[in-house]
C-alpha cells in the first residue's frame, strides 16, 4: 500500500520526483492526471499524481490538487508532497503559495517547509535566495520565461506575494547544525504562527539532514531534490522497507525518437548536440494552420529504423515571444502542442516503442494524445530525468524531460541507457 501522495504541478515535475524515489527504492507509480478508483496497483509505495496546473488561474490549481489530494488519501497515503519546479515557477498571484495554503488546510496540519533545491542541477538556497548555478535565480534564463518570468530570486518575497499567512526561513547554518537543530527551529516558527518555510540548501547532504527532520510532517513541498532523504526517513520511522529493484521496466522494442518543445536554454544545448536526423518544425506555419505536422511526420516515417530521430518546436525566448506576440500567447501555444501531439500519435503508429519527449507543456499533450494514464518508473537518465514505461497492454518506454534538466548529450545517452 502506498505510502506517500505527490501532487505534481506539471508532468516532468512529476516524473522527476517520481524518479527520485525509486532511487530511494522506493517502488513508484506516476498517474497522468487524477486517477479513477481502483487502478493503483497494492505493490506501490508511492503513487505521484502529475497535473497541468502552474500556469492556470490559482482557483483551478486549487480544485484540481484537493482532488488528487483525496485519491491519494483514499489509497491509504499517509505523507503528502506538493511538487513544483526547482526554478520555483510562479507569479506573484500564485500557484504556489495557494495550493501550499489549500492542502496545509485540507490537512489540518499548521506548517510546510518549501524548498526548490536540487544541487546536482544546479539548484541552491542560500539566505533564501535561489541560485541557478552560480547565478541567482532573477539574473538566469528564467528572467525571460514566456510564461512565468521569475525576477525576484528572494523566494521569502515571492512566497510572500502569493499567501496571507507568515513566511519564514531557515538558514543553511540551521540545516547544517543537524536534523535536531532543524526540527526545533522550524517548530519555533510554527510556534510564532508562521505557515510557509523557506529553507536553505546547498549540498545533498543538506536534503538528507532536511529529509529526517520533516519525516513526520503530514505535507512537504518542494521541488524533487527535498525527496532525496525522505526514503530513508521513512524507512526509519517503519513506514516502508527498501525495494532493491524499484526501477525495473519491461522490455520494449520499436524505434526511437525525440520530440523536443522546451525552448529552454539545456534543451537548445541538447538539440544542437544531436548527432542524428533532425527536423526542425516551423512555428509560425503551425500558428498559420498550414499542415506542418503531416509533413513532419512524412518526413519521420522515412529516418525511422537508424537511430533515434528528433522533431523540434523549439526556439529562443525572443522568437517565442515574437511569436506570441503575433498569435497570442494562448493561440501559439495550442497550435504547437496540438502538432506535437498528433506527431507522436504518428510516430508511435509508425512503430516508435522508446520516446524521448523534451519540456513540460510537451510532455503534457503527448501523453494525452497517447491515452497514457499511469507510469511505471525506471532508470534514471541524468539527474532528475527516469525511463518510464506507460501501464496497459502494450507498454511504450518514455522519458519525459524538464526543459531545463539533462547533460547537452542527453538525447543520445537516454537510448543508450536502455
Amino acid at each position: 500500500m502506498a505510502v506517500l501522495g505527490v501532487i505534481a504541478d506539471d508532468f516532468t515535475g512529476a516524473t522527476d520526483i517520481a524518479g527520485m524515489l525509486v532511487k530511494g527504492g522506493m517502488r513508484t507509480i506516476q498517474t497522468i492526471g487524477v486517477p479513477p478508483k481502483g487502478t493503483i496497483p497494492d505493490d506501490v509505495d508511492a503513487v505521484v499524481v502529475a497535473l497541468k496546473t502552474r500556469s492556470i488561474p490559482a482557483p483551478n490549481a486549487i480544485a484540481q490538487s484537493l482532488e488528487a489530494l483525496k485519491v491519494l488519501q483514499a489509497v491509504g497515503c499517509v505523507r503528502f508532497f506538493f511538487k513544483y519546479c526547482s526554478t520555483f515557477d510562479s507569479t506573484d498571484t500564485g500557484n504556489i503559495g495557494p495550493v501550499g495554503d489549500a492542502l496545509l488546510d485540507a490537512l489540518k496540519t499548521r506548517q510546510a517547509i518549501y524548498c526548490p533545491a536540487f544541487p546536482v542541477n544546479g539548484r541552491t538556497i542560500f539566505f533564501g535566495y535561489l541560485f541557478v548555478g552560480d547565478v541567482l535565480l532573477s539574473d538566469s534564463h528564467m528572467r525571460h520565461h514566456p510564461l512565468t518570468p521569475m525576477t525576484d530570486a528572494n523566494l521569502v518575497r515571492v512566497l510572500a506575494r502569493q499567501t496571507k499567512h507568515k513566511v519564514g526561513l531557515v538558514s543553511l547554518k540551521q540545516v547544517q547544525s543537524g536534523s535536531a537543530a532543524l526540527r526545533a527551529a522550524l517548530d519555533k516558527l510554527a510556534a510564532e504562527n508562521v505557515r510557509h518555510v523557506v529553507v536553505d540548501a546547498v549540498a545533498d547532504t543538506d536534503l538528507g539532514v532536511i529529509g529526517e527532520a520533516i519525516g513526520d510532517d503530514a505535507l512537504v513541498t518542494g521541488g524533487s531534490g527535498v525527496a532525496l532523504g525522505l526514503p530513508a526517513a521513512y524507512r526509519r520511522r517503519g513506514l516502508l522497507q527498501h525495494k532493491p529493484n524499484a526501477d525495473t521496466l519491461p522490455k520494449v522494442g520499436g524505434t526511437a525518437a525525440v520530440l523536443a518543445g522546451s525552448c529552454s536554454a539545456a534543451t537548445l544545448g541538447q538539440i544542437a548536440a544531436f548527432k542524428g536526423p533532425h527536423l526542425a518544425l516551423d512555428t509560425d506555419a503551425i500558428c498559420r494552420g498550414e499542415p506542418v505536422g503531416e509533413k513532419a511526420l512524412a518526413w519521420a516515417k522515412d529516418k525511422l529504423g537508424n537511430g533515434p530521430i528528433l522533431l523540434s518546436a523549439s526556439d529562443t525566448p525572443e522568437s517565442v515571444k515574437a511569436l506570441q506576440a503575433k498569435y497570442g500567447v494562448e493561440k501559439s501555444s495550442q497550435a504547437i502542442e496540438k502538432t506535437m501531439a498528433a506527431l507522436a500519435r504518428g510516430l508511435v503508429a509508425s512503430g516508435v516503442g522508446r520516446m524521448v519527449v523534451a519540456g513540460g507543456e510537451t510532455s503534457g499533450a503527448v501523453v494525452g494524445a497517447l491515452d497514457v494514464t499511469a507510469l511505471r518508473i525506471g532508470p534514471e537518465i541524468d539527474p532528475g530525468v527516469p525511463w518510464t514505461a506507460s501501464v496497459g497492454t502494450k507498454p511504450l518506454l518514455l522519458a519525459l524531460k524538464s526543459g531545463n534538466f539533462g547533460a547537452p548529450d542527453f538525447f543520445t545517452k537516454a537510448f543508450e541507457r536502455l
